[in-house]
């Protein structure tokens, strides 16, 4: 039988926060490890005329480039259980599935194909999946940056800490492209929650309106709380945080 190819991605151009890095790249390598995927970090530009989270749709060309049967993606600064589950063995080949959803309307303005599509699926684009039948997730859009751009409006507490339309264009696309190409969806918490052992439980830990300062502190609370020291500092040289 042939074995399954899975990878997860994450993006770092330019050395980004390595104190966070510090932290979950351990964890995203032993979960990686887990469930028997490759790690790959995408460091290079593809599309410098765009702004840099556009770099997570390297993925269309990559996961054909691998041959992988699944794809995939968490933040740089996102922080995941090691023990959390294989959520690609629950889902279907023909779903793409985010941690959770946002509601599209609130952020973006709709464009002939969301509003043909309907269902208003806002991509948490921090954690995806997508299977190689699926990989549509991850094109590149059809229009220019420019354009792209026009349609995100973020919110008032995004404007008030500093984000601009550029910080969700990464958002939008996979948002966008749900809706162009019909994708089935999912929510890993709602899989997660059909599972009684696993019902509510957190998995991942990331921050959003934050700085990373404080974001480094909720990552040093989950390392005691999770107790998972060995895993992010070394089974022979734990360190306590």
């Amino acid at each position: 039988m042939k074995p399954i190819k899975k990878t997860v991605f994450t993006l770092n151009i330019g050395n980004y926060a390595p104190e966070l890095t510090a932290i979950t790249y351990p964890l995203m390598k032993a979960y990686a490890h887990k469930i028997g995927a490759e790690f790959f970090e995408i460091t290079e530009r593809k599309f410098p005329n765009w702004p840099l989270t556009y770099e997570k749709l390297q993925i269309y060309e990559l996961g054909k480039r691998l041959q992988n049967d699944w794809n995939i993606f968490f933040d740089a600064d996102c922080m995941i259980h090691p023990c959390m589950p294989d959520w690609t063995i629950y889902l279907k080949k023909d779903t793409i599935a985010h941690w959770g959803s946002d509601v599209a309307s609130v952020r973006h303005r709709f464009d002939s194909y969301m509003l043909r599509d309907g269902r208003g699926w806002g991509a948490a684009n921090f954690f995806a999946i997508a299977s190689d039948w699926c990989l549509d997730l991850w094109r590149p859009l059809d229009v220019s940056p420019e354009e792209a751009m026009s349609h995100i409006n973020p919110t008032h507490e995004e404007m008030a800490f500093g984000f601009r339309p550029e910080h969700f264009i990464d958002d939008y696309a996979l948002t966008n492209n749900v809706a162009r190409f019909g994708l089935k969806t999912a929510k890993i918490t709602d899989v997660r929650d059909t599972m009684d052992a696993f019902k509510g439980m957190g998995f991942v830990v990331h921050g959003f309106l934050m700085t990373n300062e404080v974001k480094l502190q909720k990552m040093v609370e989950a390392i005691k709380i999770w107790n998972i020291d060995g895993y992010v500092y070394g089974f022979n040289k734990t360190k306590k945080a």
